[in-house]
């Protein structure tokens, strides 16, 4: 019995034909001397040694899309559950009022210039809706894999949208989303048990926007990393942690880290895409 990669390795179709050859022994003198056949014989024996030594238990399978090596079902409609950082996610905070971030003088400076009017002037409605800040927002966001190895996050807030590539994609200029890489972060576990692991996505590629509607800036030379992990309750509660770390050297005298958190919904019950205001 030959296994299902060595019948299509060419080096165990010479072997076979090596053998048809010695079932007719005929055909065999007539094509072949005695020393030729051996020759040959030897040769495809060593082929089908040398593939079997490679993969003892048949060869590798082939790699997994990101769709089904993914650890955990992140699709479908998701609510936000605003326990953390309350008075700055439902309420606008004061201009000049960047509690939290941690702002170097140019980054202050910025904030403190502040002026929604030039942002709706400019048609930069959305620098509060760019993927530093978007999963901090209230609202809904659905999730659906878009093709196998690209995730799409859309927001209600701002009608935004994210892809998240799990292979390399051309990079695109700057945008609000900017371009997310993503990849499934295993952690080792026993033989036989299922994987544990995070989403991992870093996001760069990102036009100048605010952490906050009051205008706290993050430049263009941000890094995003995100980390999104499913969470089950006993009780059948799926709930979504999103953690995030942003690096900026324009900016930032150090990282700004967040953590939000959304609760699965069974249907898009209160889905209300709504466009960006920089009020």
């Amino acid at each position: 019995m030959v296994d299902s990669y060595n019948r299509d390795n060419p080096l165990y179709s010479f072997n076979s034909g090596a053998l048809r050859w010695l079932s007719s022994r005929n055909m065999v003198i007539s094509l072949l001397n005695r020393r030729s056949l051996q020759v040959a014989l030897c040769l495809g024996l060593s082929g089908l040694t040398l593939a079997r030594a490679q993969f003892p238990g048949g060869p590798p399978a082939p790699p997994k899309t990101a769709k089904a090596a993914a650890v955990y079902d992140l699709t479908g409609y998701w609510v936000s559950v605003v326990t953390e950082d309350w008075r700055f996610r439902m309420v606008m905070p004061p201009k000049g009022d960047y509690t939290g971030v941690f702002l170097n003088a140019e980054g202050r400076k910025i904030a403190d210039g502040w002026d929604p009017a030039k942002d709706e002037a400019a048609g930069d409605r959305c620098k509060s809706y760019g993927a530093p800040i978007l999963m901090s927002l209230p609202g809904r966001l659905h999730i659906t894999w878009q093709d196998d190895e690209t995730l799409k996050i859309e927001s209600d807030a701002g009608q935004q949208t994210r892809l998240l590539h799990f292979k390399s994609a051309e990079e695109p200029g700057p945008s609000w989303q900017g371009f997310s890489k993503a990849m499934w972060e295993l952690v080792p576990t026993g033989r036989g048990a299922p994987p544990v692991g995070s989403l991992k996505i870093v996001t760069t590629h990102l036009k100048p926007g605010y952490f906050r509607k009051n205008g706290v800036p993050y430049s263009a030379n941000t890094t995003l990393t995100e980390y999104l992990d499913r969470v089950d309750e006993a009780n059948g509660t799926a709930y979504l942690v999103v953690t995030t770390t942003v690096e900026d050297p324009v900016y930032l005298g150090r990282p700004f880290e967040t953590a939000t958190h959304y609760r699965k919904q069974l249907d898009a019950r209160g889905w209300n895409p709504t466009p960006c205001s920089a009020k």
